[in-house]
């Protein structure tokens, strides 16, 4: 769950449009550079006006791409930043040191053309792993793409990032901390290969709030354990997937610091708009109908909640009912059991909505056809209460449909 914040902080969060662009300084595009076969948008560039401080979250796959590496080279260096670039239709995985080049090209290319040193570019790629990037069409679409940059084009950043997804996915934030209007903006893209971990996923959030890096990593860190690593669609993770966050001071507010109030609302700001994404890949899993929550509590601590949440929302057998429409609660008992985590199960409660299914380790009667119309809708909630303490977890998933087999034996011919 999301930590406590005081009342008089949490009650000035609103949602505000724009999404990455929201916060002051930051320009975005998204073009078409041929890279998909659709001809839809492929190649993103978002860029701080000023030098921001980053902070980002990789992929635990030992594969990984060529984009992913560079980025973690960069930020072992611990310099700030301008822009990411994203590109979309080939992953740039298992692509050797070709892929490593083209990769680094990118970078000084982007660098050349807004006068900064490459260092300050970082690279994102998604698509088909195994081929390399189309170099030629991404330089051609290049000047198009930087000519594009605008204080309005999160939107544009946001669709041109998409592979599979069906919508993209964004959102922001605005606070008042310490007299200062801050913001926190995000996009996201995900479908399927998604787990915990992260997975096939990408996301990039900015924020004109002014942090020094060691705590915007360790803000982001902790946002994306809540959000994208509680999300799973079919539980493959795979080669390319980051969240990055860029933070330039453009809101005036003094350099927050550890510890203080300021610190702790801007934590819950990057926490809600992680979550937000999260949830949107979650709804948008490859042939999902619907989101399913899982709710954990009772749990002897919030890590033991949000395991039991996560294992239980990559149930095959729970997403395939839930496509289906039966609320056969037994699913979920079991999966919970095999999470890892010791309970007594003769104190286990699940509840489906406001359908109470078990109590005390006990099946209960209940309204059959009522859960199964229950079930139909969007989202469904499950809730379980191990009585065993004070933990508390979310994950989010998504039912398993017929079309999610389809799209993925289609991927790639």
């Amino acid at each position: 769950m999301t930590r406590p914040i005081p009342p008089d902080l949490g009650a000035q969060f609103k949602p505000v449009a724009g999404a990455v662009t929201a916060p002051r300084g930051f320009r975005a595009a998204g073009v078409a550079a041929g890279l998909k076969p659709s001809g839809a948008a492929d190649l993103a560039l978002i860029v701080s006006d000023s030098e921001a401080a980053w902070a980002g979250v990789f992929t635990t796959n030992q594969v990984k791409a060529a984009c992913v590496t560079y980025n973690q080279s960069i930020l072992a260096q611990g310099q700030p930043v301008r822009a990411i670039l994203c590109t979309a239709g080939q992953a740039n995985a298992c692509t050797g040191e070709e892929g490593e080049r083209n990769n680094a090209q990118l970078a000084r290319w982007v660098a050349e053309r807004l006068g900064i040193p490459a260092h300050q570019v970082l690279t994102a790629s998604t698509g088909v792993i195994g081929q390399q990037l189309e170099m030629a069409k991404i330089e051609a679409a290049l000047p198009h793409l930087i000519d594009s940059l605008s204080p309005a084009g999160g939107e544009s950043a946001a669709r041109a990032i998409l592979t599979t997804d069906l919508v993209p996915k964004s959102t922001a934030l605005e606070a008042n901390i310490e007299g200062y209007t801050v913001r926190v903006g995000g996009i996201a893209k995900g479908s399927g290969m998604i787990h915990p971990n992260l997975a096939t996923m990408l996301a990039f959030l900015t924020s004109d709030a002014a942090v020094d890096p060691p705590l915007w990593q360790q803000i982001l860190k902790e946002a994306v354990d809540l959000s994208f690593n509680q999300i799973t669609v079919d539980g493959d993770t795979s080669t390319n997937d980051m969240v990055l966050a860029l933070a330039n001071g453009q809101s005036g507010i003094p350099t927050v610091q550890a510890g203080t109030k300021a610190a702790q609302a801007l934590a819950e700001m990057v926490a809600q708009v992680c979550i937000h994404l999260a949830k949107a890949i979650a709804r948008d899993g490859e042939g999902a109908t619907k989101l399913l929550e899982i709710r954990v509590q009772g749990a002897p601590d919030d890590r033991s909640a949000r395991q039991i949440a996560r294992v239980i929302a990559s149930s095959p057998l729970v997403k395939a009912a839930a496509f289906g429409g039966d609320p056969n609660w037994g699913r979920v008992a079991a999966a919970a059991g095999r999470a890892g985590i010791p309970f007594d199960s003769r104190l286990l409660e699940i509840r489906l909505g406001d359908f109470l299914l078990l109590e005390k380790g006990i099946p209960l009667p209940f309204d059959r056809q009522a859960a199964c119309k229950y079930l139909k809708g969007d989202p469904v909630v499950f809730t379980v209460d191990l009585h065993q303490g004070p933990g508390q977890g979310v994950a989010w998933g998504c039912d398993l449909s017929y079309d999610y087999v389809r799209i993925n034996a289609e991927y790639t011919t």
